[in-house]
């Protein structure tokens, strides 16, 4: 479990990277729009203001809240991103992405059993959350949603209900590019996120 210093040093590594490129090249490769005072950064239901040099997070809400230094970290890795500008519509598991095999019970305990526990026996409450973060249904399991948490970045998140008989059941899957844009760590992290926002527009 890495520790906070861990983050705030990841924070600083990325910075000091980014702050070498031209912003021009880190708009066009990250979808994001900026305005005179930094990159404009929607993530989840929260927007925030990036400035640049610097890489400073604001949030941009009228009762602004501390930018959690996980957020942060996981953004400013997206803003390195290389590889494709563009999806492909092949769709995968966790598993299936380089490297996520390390990362995989990590990956279960942050997104998949929380989804489960919170949504397998409340679908509703999914299908609200949902909707509340943009969510686009798809047809698939007894509950299914598209997002785009960062713009090159779908995620669909998949619940079957659980009975008397069977427990609940979830998959959450990636664009084949996930893995050219962040780390398997990363990915676990931003999936999590998803969860738990859905989970807290729940209540």
């Amino acid at each position: 479990m890495p520790r906070i210093d861990d983050y705030h040093n990841a924070v600083k590594i990325a910075i000091e990277a980014l702050d070498k490129e031209s912003p021009k090249d880190i708009l066009s490769r990250s979808g994001f729009e900026a305005d005179a005072a930094g990159i404009l950064v929607p993530f989840l239901n929260r927007v925030y203001r990036i400035g640049i040099p610097g890489f400073a997070f604001s949030d941009t809400a009228l009762e602004p809240k501390d930018v959690p230094i996980q957020e942060q970290v996981l953004i400013l890795h997206y803003f390195q991103a290389g590889g494709l500008q563009f999806t492909t519509g092949n769709w995968i598991a966790y598993r299936e992405i380089q490297g996520a095999s390390f990362y995989f019970s990590a990956f279960v305990k942050r997104a998949i059993d929380p989804l489960k526990k919170t949504f397998g026996s409340n679908i509703q409450g999914l299908i609200n959350a949902a909707e509340k973060l943009s969510g686009q249904a798809i047809p698939a399991g007894d509950a299914g949603f598209e997002f785009r948490p960062l713009p090159r970045i779908p995620i669909q998140l998949i619940l079957w209900e659980g009975d008397t008989e069977f427990p609940p059941e979830a998959n959450i899957l990636f664009d084949e590019t996930i893995g050219d844009i962040l780390s398997p760590e990363d990915v676990a992290w931003l999936a999590g996120m998803l969860v738990y926002r859905l989970m807290a527009l729940s209540r």
